[in-house]
């Protein structure tokens, strides 16, 4: 275990103490290895898993050097999708506690491109964005990146399956050569090497997998007939019987005809893909967050940036394309030193594939071993509440929390996550009371304003 602790950096007292707050009291394995050189201004390549700490990494490394004097943007992060970087924005606005007044905007695709062209007028700090929406900026000359000093491409390998190469290649043409570039990835796939070659500079290379402390996983792999593979995910689900369940699937189709199976037999899920529209993904998204839908079903793009931090089971309906992404599917699971499990379905006629995932700590079966309960459900324990504002209103978690607990009486044990975006409040309430709290969410008023309410998914 590392119990090397931030306090033998060449920190600031103010950003040790806000560390401390927040519960960074030792450096994870990607934090030790990494930030020293960080700090000292090298480039880096870093692998480490999902879930590892490598946003505190960096986001501790671009801070620290940062100068809130300098109107100028500072520091580019690129990364995947709209989800992940709201997620490594919020991450760094509270490492940014320690110093007032540092801008972090996000730039990403899926949301109205003026309003962003509005805030870039007041300039910002730190931008984190999506590389097709920080082009679109750059190409319509509402971004200037002549002011770099830190380039960071989160989730790399993610990016060049998406095939953003071109993107990134392009928006990196217009930031200073002169620059700190850091690299983080999952995987060392052969491209990402070659972008390395071309991005950085005498790069160091940093590698924690092997020194992590390996995930309690127990990984199944069910030899299941393909006209049976529905009928298993049933039995996977009433032997088992988890809260939450992510099903990966490999074509947008299949997501879709699996999550139409599980909902008539009276499971809670939802279908997350790419021929979703953006506020459709949201939704999906912020229901499996809030405990309101018990099971995902995902294709690997779709689900990516998702932030989980309690999840008891991956299915992985189809066989991933390769073991990257098979580690990456079930690295959701058994985060923050919990149990997870994780369950592969493969048929007779891919005996080939499933020949390169054998391993002594695997177990290979059939489902003979799997009970099968015709009359299993699962309903999620919350539904959630979708209020017609949110930060562009100056709206609060705490003042949605006093609207539900003072104003309607509602008990705080009833209400779970509230997550705030720009138009809209999201928050999960206990499907027992859900009534209740939106009939008196509705009549009564948030910071003395009265705001449309409605219940996603009914």
């Amino acid at each position: 275990m590392n119990n090397q602790k931030f306090s033998t950096l060449s920190l600031s007292k103010s950003m040790i103490d806000n560390l401390n707050k927040l519960g960074y009291k030792e450096m994870t394995a990607i934090q030790a290895k990494a930030l020293p050189y960080i700090l000292e201004n090298k480039d880096l390549v870093a692998q480490a898993k999902t879930g590892s700490g490598k946003t505190a990494a960096f986001g501790i490394g671009l801070l620290k050097k940062l100068d809130i004097n300098n109107k100028n943007i500072q520091s580019l992060i690129l990364c995947p999708t709209r989800e992940l970087a709201d997620q490594i924005a919020k991450e760094l606005r509270r490492i940014a506690r320690f110093k007032g007044n540092i801008k972090i905007l996000i730039l990403s695709g899926g949301i109205p491109f003026k309003p962003q062209v509005d805030s870039l007028r007041h300039s910002a700090h730190i931008i984190v964005g999506t590389p097709g929406r920080v082009l679109k900026h750059i190409t319509h000359g509402s971004l200037n990146l002549e002011n770099i000093e830190t380039l960071v491409l989160d989730e790399a390998h993610r990016m060049l399956d998406m095939g953003f190469i071109e993107e990134i290649k392009e928006v990196i043409t217009n930031i200073p050569r002169k620059r700190q570039t850091l690299l983080f990835s999952a995987t060392y796939p052969e491209e990402m090497l070659k972008l390395s070659s071309i991005i950085q500079k005498n790069a160091i290379n940093v590698k924690t997998n092997s020194i992590e402390s390996e995930n309690k996983i127990t990984e199944y792999f069910y030899k299941v007939p393909f006209k049976s593979k529905l009928n298993a995910i049933i039995k996977v689900l009433s032997t088992h019987k988890p809260e939450n369940v992510i099903i990966f699937s490999n074509t947008k189709a299949q997501v879709k005809d699996i999550a139409k199976f599980l909902v008539k037999r009276d499971i809670d899920a939802l279908a997350i893909h790419g021929d979703l529209e953006q506020y459709k993904r949201t939704d999906v998204l912020v229901q499996f967050a809030n405990k309101s839908c018990s099971v995902m079903v995902a294709t690997d793009v779709a689900a990516r940036g998702l932030d989980i931090k309690e999840l008891d089971m991956v299915i992985n309906y189809d066989i991933p394309e390769d073991e990257d992404t098979y580690i990456h599917r079930i690295g959701r699971t058994a985060r923050a030193g919990k149990e997870g499990k994780a369950f592969t379905f493969h048929t007779e006629h891919e005996t080939f594939k499933i020949s390169e995932y054998e391993n002594k700590t695997r177990i290979f079966t059939d489902t003979s071993s799997l009970k099968m309960d015709n009359k299993y459900s699962l309903q999620a324990p919350n539904y959630t509440l979708v209020i017609e504002g949110g930060k562009k209103d100056k709206i609060r978690p705490g003042d949605i929390l006093g609207a539900l607990t003072k104003e309607a009486g509602i008990e705080g044990k009833y209400i779970g996550k509230i997550a705030i975006y720009d138009r809209q409040s999201f928050v999960a309430i206990s499907r027992e009371i859900i009534n209740e709290a939106h009939s008196s969410l509705k009549k009564g008023k948030i910071k003395g304003k009265r705001f449309p309410i409605w219940i996603l998914g009914l």
